[in-house]
């Protein structure tokens, strides 16, 4: 596992430990040499993750696209940043990028990025891991959601035990690359 595409926010959530858990994500990220992979943005959690990493003397390659350079406020100071033409671009390099997925907390924008890929190994497209960091049982409804989906024959068991969770950075790094 060389390369982590994180999905995760452009805002710091309203609890602090959204901030620090995303930070420590890239510290850990780093110390383990694993690239990072993310939106490009300096602000929110995706910029915490990116400062995790590059001040632990990691790398972070930023994929955004065009229209979000001002909105979400491109970091100007990471190993590599492609501009791209459309969120669909964005997706698809950074899924080509990476080695494997984690979503933090987010808004839908996460959501929708990390369900694609989640998606994708349920249907064979990709063997990745995808991994939920779940700071604050942030994402304890979504895993309820998927078992009331399991109950209602509408997803199968293994499609949900395809999930990778924790809610501490190291453990859930250390699960993803026991795969």
């Amino acid at each position: 596992m060389k390369r982590v595409a994180v999905f995760c926010g452009s805002r710091k959530g309203r609890d602090p430990v959204y901030m620090k858990k995303a930070k420590q994500l890239g510290e850990v990220l780093a110390q383990h040499n694993i690239e990072l992979v993310y939106g490009g943005a300096i602000v929110g959690c995706m910029g915490a993750v990116a400062e995790g990493v590059l001040k632990n003397g990691g790398k972070a390659i930023g994929v955004i696209p065009e229209k979000l350079k001002t909105i979400e406020i491109a970091h100007d100071a990471l190993t590599e940043l492609h501009v791209v033409e459309t969120m669909h671009d964005r997706k698809a390099m950074m899924a080509r990028l990476a080695d494997a997925f984690i979503a933090l907390p987010g808004g839908a924008g996460t959501l929708e990025e990390w369900f694609e890929v989640v998606t994708w190994a349920q249907i064979g497209y990709h063997e990745k891991p995808c991994a939920l960091l779940n700071i604050n049982d942030y994402y304890t409804p979504l895993l309820e959601l998927f078992d009331h989906m399991i109950e209602q024959g509408f997803v199968d068991q293994l499609h949900k035990d395809l999930i990778i969770m924790d809610s501490d950075p190291h453990k859930l790094i250390h699960h993803m690359k026991e795969l």
